[in-house]
């Protein structure tokens, strides 16, 4: 295996559920278009109130793929 060049991309995942959702979500969302993502770090995490519980929760991930060569 050889030396490898990554790109960084910064995506938002939203989830009702929680906050793994809401990564699997922007992951998910993001491979169907992107090759070659081999990680991602959580950079913040927010959510959204409603009536006085959480509603969604929001993640920023950075994300990195390699790039071809």
């Amino acid at each position: 295996m050889g030396d490898h060049v990554y790109k960084l991309v910064e995506l938002v995942g939203s989830s009702s559920t929680g906050v793994d959702d809401a990564i699997r979500n922007a992951i998910d969302t993001a491979a169907a278009s992107v090759r070659h993502i081999d990680w991602f770090e959580v950079v913040d995490t927010r959510g959204h109130v409603v009536d006085g519980k959480v509603a969604h929760f929001q993640v920023t991930l950075k994300v990195g793929f390699r790039i071809e060569s």
